[in-house]
This record gives structure tokens, sequence and C-alpha cells, in this order.
């Protein structure tokens, strides 16, 4: 099996079984010596249960994680454990495509009793498909949210090598943080940032010990609660436009509905509606999503007239755009397009 082929197999499994039969592969292919593939991408799976030191070998899980996502959460959230952000990890809440979310016991430095980790699939098990249209004018991160001015590394990333690919992968992760923590500064409802570290994000938790908060697609409203949380959502699109951000994948599936309150989450796809050219056409797209939603509901909106007033009113222009889906980041062709077209 070859690269391309490990990394398809592994994107068809559902989502409850694909981690552990990639931790699992680096035993198998043990006994398939011609299935082997290169000898850094083996010593990147080997991380994944033996670089760990003995204070992170203290964290004991009182989460039943099968063997091999234990060693997966030990190395992601150690870093955590070691700087008292978190004390046990209690339960999987969320499993997804791009990210699982865990419910964990907070440290002695978070001021609560619970936090919640969000820790990314690794990156081979990442569809990272087309995310140029949602990259253009966004600066490259580091794992510690600085730009990237490094030649060497935006070279790689420009060039898409297994090392740039993970440094797009840790930029992805490191713009969802740095976003959280401006849209928190500004007053939006959105969990309080904690920290970042490599492959995960701990961030505030939403819920009470036994219930993690739903996503707002998983609750019915009656209309005058309704009509006040649109006008909610619709604040935080405004806040997100002052601070020049656009959410990129904004609907009923990324708000959380907890006591009355809503809570947006998932931030890693945020765009710029100054430089991105798609900028209008992801925003309004955003729009469309929730009030879509809030119509199931039983509230009357118009989703373009609103995005064009959200828009205008904060002073940007509508201007042509290119359209993502003509384009295939895999695609040698349609990469030289876009490099053309940019």
């Amino acid at each position: 099996m070859n690269t391309n082929d490990y990394i398809e197999f592994f994107d068809e499994l559902d989502d409850e079984d694909a981690l552990d039969a990639f931790l699992q592969f680096d035993a198998q292919r043990s006994r398939h010596p011609k299935g082997r593939i290169s000898k850094k991408l083996e010593v990147e799976e080997r991380t994944f249960i033996h670089a760990q030191d003995d204070s992170r070998q203290n964290l004991k899980f009182t989460y039943k994680a099968a063997r091999f996502e234990e060693g997966w959460l030990l190395d992601s959230l150690g870093g955590f454990y070691e700087h008292q952000w978190i004390s046990d990890v209690l339960r999987k809440i969320k499993g997804g495509k791009e990210a699982s979310v865990y419910q964990c016991s907070a440290g002695t430095a978070i001021p609560a009793k619970l936090a919640a980790s969000k820790v990314y699939r690794p990156r081979m098990l990442r569809n990272l498909r087309n995310d140029h249209v949602y990259r253009e004018g966004r600066e490259d991160l580091d794992d510690e949210g600085r730009v990237v001015l490094d030649d060497g590394k935006t070279k790689a990333m420009r060039q898409r090598t297994q090392y740039g690919r993970d440094l797009l992968h840790q930029s992805w992760i490191a713009y969802e943080f740095t976003t959280m923590q401006i849209l928190h500064a500004a007053g939006a409802d959105v969990p309080e940032p904690y920290t970042m570290a490599g492959n995960a994000i701990l961030m505030g938790y939403i819920g009470d010990i036994d219930e993690a908060a739903p996503t707002l697609n998983e609750t019915d409203l009656d209309r005058d609660e309704a009509k006040s949380l649109f006008e909610r959502v619709i604040h935080n699109i405004d806040i997100m436009l002052s601070n020049n951000v656009i959410h990129g994948d904004l609907s009923a599936y990324n708000i959380l509905y907890w006591e009355g309150d809503i809570i947006l989450i998932d931030f890693p796809q945020v765009i710029s509606p100054k430089i991105n050219r798609n900028a209008f056409r992801i925003f309004e797209r955003d729009v469309t999503r929730v009030c879509d939603y809030f119509t199931v509901q039983g509230l009357q909106t118009s989703s373009r007239k609103l995005a064009r007033e959200l828009w205008t009113s904060h002073g940007y222009r509508l201007q042509q755009e290119i359209h993502p889906r003509l384009l295939d980041a895999e695609d040698p062709k349609d990469r030289k397009l876009w490099q053309k077209e940019k």
C-alpha cells in the first residue's frame, strides 16, 4: 500500500474507528515489510505512543479510551497536565472528522471546574482539500500563533511537501485559537480560549458535569426564544465583521445552545473580508445557513438582504469572486491556476 492509498484508506473509515486504525497500522505493517512507508513517517507515528515523559504518564484517564487512543491523548494533552491546565480526561463529548472534543477536569491554572480539549486528528487523517480557498490572504502561523517568516518553511508550505503539510496543519489549528482569543476579547459568545499546544486547544467547557451543551440544530425553540437568539447570532456575526473575521463554516451545527444562550464554535476556516476574493460568497453562505435554521423555527428571514446589509454597513465592497468548486488544491494544474489568479 503506497502512501496515497494509505491516506485514502483511513479517510474512508468511520470517525470512531479511524484513529485506532491509524495507530495500530504501525504494528500491523511490521508483519508486512513490503508495505512499509518512509522512515520519517514511521518516526512520526511512533511518537503517538512513545514520545512521553514521566510526568505525562502520571495523567490517568477516567475516560475509558482504547489503548491506542489513550496514547494519542497522552501525547496531545500531556503538556496541559504538566502545566496544571487539566487534571483528568473525563469523557469524549464529540467525535468529528477533523477533531474530537473531550470533557476534562480543570487543573489549578484554570478558575473553573471543567474544560474542553479539542484534539485534532493526525494530519493525514484530516481532509485539507481546497483549503487554499480559505487560506487566501491569511498569513501562516506557527505553533505559538506567530506569523511564519522563515523562507524554508514558507517554501515547504507552498510546495506542499510532507513537512509543509505539517506546517499548514499547525497553522490551521493556530488560526482557530487566535481567532477565539480575538473574538472573546471583543465580547463575542465564544468559549474562553485557555491555551494551545501542538495538536490540541484547551477552552472553556459549555454544559455541566453530566451533559455537554447540544448544538443548535439539535434544539427546537419557541418563536419568542428563536427571535432573541437569532438577534444574538447576528450580533455575533457583526462583532466578527468588526474584527475582520468571517467564520467560514457557520451554521446551526457550529452553534451551541445552553440555558437560553448561544455559543459559536469551530473557527479553523476563518477568512478575511478585506483580502479573500471569495469573502462575500462565503459570508453570504454563513448567513444563509443561519437563516435557514431560524426559518424552520418560525421566523421570517431574508438571508441575501441581511448579508448585503451587514457587509456594506462595515464598508466592505462587493467584488468578483473566484469560485472554489472549480479548483482542486490537490491538482497540480489547479494549483498553478490558483497561483496565477492570485
